[in-house]
């Protein structure tokens, strides 16, 4: 008798129960499936780990809109901060995998995988890379009152009486920390951290003379520069901000080899269904290369990044391992 006579020879009740596992497996591969195509079905919330107004948050904002407009549903943009992104960022981590909650993170995260390793998660174990945003140069900026107005004489002046001069932060492990640790590292020179909860509260500190410096972001210190409320003294990138070209490179004002910049990107818990993560990818790499975002960002001292997934892990361990290394160089601790 042949398979075919054979298995028609069987009693139904017995054919559906044979059928069952089978079914079974259809149904668990089709569900990321018809979850990606129906994704997303409610509204999106994007965690940032920092504090409001800095520019985690206007980035995270402008990208939040954009998905929104494009892909047909509300994106919220939820502001966590404190213990320099740990705080938000696991909230993250212990969120469902299902898309609906994502981590708006920067360059914070790949230095505190070496800077604080016994924090509660770890970045490419508990969550999936989506997609960068961009980058910007930092800039060191002095209150209007310090007696150095050049890089030079600010070295100088720290040299002479060092730990007298102060830097603030946005808190441990964040760039415009690791930017001052660096710059202290290759300057040989002493100068105090003062860590704030946010960046807000750090540029507000300098601006109003309370503290002597800080590294920000291009984008967000610009108008204050240009309003004379504090001193451009130098720019972090390998070449001049095309926003600021009157302002000299670290490197090129006397600590040749300087470089440090802030990025951000958007991550995912592990596990999330990967059609979701290519969707995410696809909009967010859309949303950067527009010519109007690309414009904008310009002028503003920020440029658009985009990669695939792929690239963007790869992006992600390479920066994780650059900065151990400069952590372990510039001595930088988690409680400073």
């Amino acid at each position: 008798m042949s398979e075919a006579r054979s298995t028609a020879a069987l009693p139904a009740r017995a054919v559906r129960v044979a059928l069952r596992p089978i079914a079974a497996v259809a149904l668990a591969l089709a569900a990321p499936l018809v979850a990606a195509q129906d994704y997303p079905s409610k509204p999106v919330r994007i965690i940032v780990p920092f504090a409001a107004g800095g520019p985690a948050d206007v980035y995270a904002r402008f990208i939040a809109q954009r998905l929104q407009e494009s892909m047909g549903q509300t994106f919220i943009v939820d502001d966590r901060p404190g213990a320099g992104s740990i705080i938000g960022t696991d909230a993250v981590a212990k969120s469902p995998a299902d898309g609906y909650t994502l981590l708006l993170m920067s360059n914070t995260h790949t230095v505190n995988e070496s800077l604080i390793p016994t924090k509660p998660f770890q970045l490419m174990r508990d969550f999936v890379p989506v997609a960068p945003i961009n980058s910007s140069d930092l800039v060191l900026v002095a209150r209007s009152g310090l007696p150095a107005s050049t890089l030079a004489e600010l070295i100088a002046a720290a040299k002479a009486k060092p730990g007298a001069l102060s830097y603030a932060s946005s808190g441990p492990g964040t760039p415009y920390h690791m930017a001052g640790e660096l710059f202290k590292a290759m300057a040989g020179v002493s100068i105090l951290h003062i860590p704030y909860k946010g960046s807000s509260g750090a540029r507000t500190d300098v601006l109003g003379g309370q503290v002597d410096m800080m590294f920000d972001a291009v984008p967000t210190m610009t108008e204050h520069i240009r309003a004379g409320k504090v001193k451009a003294l130098g720019t972090t990138g390998a070449a001049r901000s095309a926003v600021m070209p009157d302002v000299p490179t670290i490197a090129e004002a006397g600590v040749p080899g300087y470089e440090a910049t802030i990025w951000l990107g958007l991550m995912a818990p592990k596990n999330t269904p990967p059609q979701i993560v290519a969707r995410l990818n696809a909009e967010v790499a859309k949303i950067v290369a527009h010519p109007d975002t690309a414009k904008a960002w310009k002028a503003q001292g920020a440029t658009p990044m985009t990669m695939s997934t792929a690239e963007f892990t790869r992006y992600l361990n390479d920066d994780i391992v650059k900065w151990a290394h400069i952590v372990k160089v510039s001595g930088a601790k988690a409680e400073q």
